[in-house]
């Protein structure tokens, strides 16, 4: 029986909370080294401590998490906001050591965690394919013979000879999951990266991915889309508060993961909830409160009743032109619709401290019978600042006037939406 392509031993992150952790470069270990002989010049693997103090709390993103994976399998990570998923692959993809803890991996990985990972923005796309293949230990001989098949995925042939600090998120990701996906590593790492790139881009990954597993090469994927895990994982691993809670198939990992969240209806400190990246540091999301047809709180509507939507915001620093931004999401996080604030005319202007509130009251709005969730967001016309996935859970009931839409409407899932009309107060 061959061994698995990755082997993740009790593997464990602690940060401290107020606390950077630091790493330093070779030629300051070196340095360092140099006025005291009995440090060593390389740590090992898993030894790298948080620094700490009194005075600070100790945060464990990761604690005891074991799992292996076979050649060719499609592994998908999946858990809520803060759950460690992040972690995980920065681990895996040796971007930061684990606290303590092992892990094996028995071939070259390529990972696409973040946009421009691997990139140096002074360099044209052409230059950073060339620079990110050498990254991956891709001689350049190889990396010719797949260039324009590279540059044929992108789509960015026209922009090839430009620098990449001038590109989009969306070209960026482009090019960075064609340089990935096409110097053939034998594992590649996927975290939510894709969902920056447009509808058919995302399907050509989903593809291209789907065809690298079939290779045989493996993949880990992080996505909160769980209709894109359930299509092209075959296991699955449901992380929460740091910890492996299920693994297995993906069916029933999935089946797990909508139970439990599924069960706590929303949260009512939003402030608090933990972020991915930069979001919330200039403008955070507070608070997000449901209202029926008689302006009633509430987390039950019935079918095709009206009702509003209310998000609030308080601003760490000034800000100009921002906007509200709700996605509503079925049991499975898929994207039914996405409700954006007014345009630029009618935007709001933030000073630091201040509160705001955005209210869309949908006068029609025909789902189904179901569990759904809220996506909130705010941004100006470029940036997204804040964002938080599937924060507020909600039921459509069954109602007698259901049956005045269509069957067409009804057995699809489709939806009508009259008129929306935001208020800001």
């Amino acid at each position: 029986m061959s061994k698995p392509i990755i082997e993740v031993n009790n593997i464990s992150k602690c940060y401290t909370i107020g606390m950077k952790e630091t790493y330093g470069s070779l030629r300051e270990e070196i340095m360092q080294a140099i006025s005291s002989p009995f440090k060593r010049i390389f740590k090992k693997h898993g030894e790298n401590k948080v620094k700490s103090n009194d005075d600070s709390d100790v945060f464990w993103a990761l604690k005891d998490v074991s799992f292996n994976v076979g050649e060719g399998e499609v592994l998908g990570i999946i858990g809520k906001n803060g759950s460690g998923k992040s972690t995980m692959l920065k681990i895996l993809s040796r971007i930061t050591e684990p606290t303590s803890g092992r892990i094996i991996m028995r071939g070259r990985v390529a990972s696409l965690l973040e946009v421009g990972t691997g990139f140096h923005p002074e360099l044209t796309g052409r230059e950073n394919i060339f620079l990110n293949g050498s990254l991956l230990g891709m001689g350049s001989k190889e990396i010719k013979t797949k260039f324009d098949e590279i540059v044929a995925f992108s789509e960015i042939e026209k922009f090839l000879d430009t620098p990449v600090k001038r590109y989009s998120s969306g070209m960026y990701v482009r090019l960075a999951f064609a340089v990935a996906a096409h110097l053939q590593p034998e594992i590649l790492i996927i975290d939510e990266v894709l969902a920056v790139g447009d509808v058919e881009f995302q399907k050509k990954c989903v593809g291209k991915m789907s065809d690298a597993a079939k290779s045989g090469r493996t993949v880990l994927f992080v996505s909160h889309n769980i209709l894109m895990v359930q299509r092209l994982c075959t296991k699955a691993i449901l992380l929460e508060a740091g910890t492996i809670k299920e693994i297995g198939y993906t069916d029933a990992v999935i089946e797990s993961y909508l139970t439990t969240k599924q069960e706590n209806n929303h949260q009512e400190n939003l402030y608090d909830l933990p972020r991915d990246g930069t979001f919330g540091q200039k403008v955070r999301i507070t608070s997000c409160r449901l209202y029926d047809s008689k302006g009633k709180e509430t987390d039950s509507l019935k079918f095709g009743e009206l009702f509003s939507v209310e998000v609030e915001c308080i601003a760490q620093e000034y800000l100009r032109r921002l906007q509200f931004a709700i996605g509503i999401n079925s049991s499975f996080d898929q994207r039914i619709t996405t409700l954006v604030g007014p345009d630029s005319e009618k935007s709001f202007n933030l000073r630091v401290g201040e509160k705001k509130k955005g209210i869309v009251r949908l006068n029609n709005l025909y789902l189904n019978p179901g569990r759904y969730s809220l996506t909130l967001g705010i941004r100006d016309h470029t940036i997204g600042y804040d964002h938080l996935i599937n924060v507020f859970y909600f039921n459509i009931e069954s109602a007698r006037h259901e049956s005045l839409i269509s069957e067409e409407i009804i057995q699809y899932g489709l939806i009508y939406v009259s008129r929306s009309e935001w208020i800001f107060t």
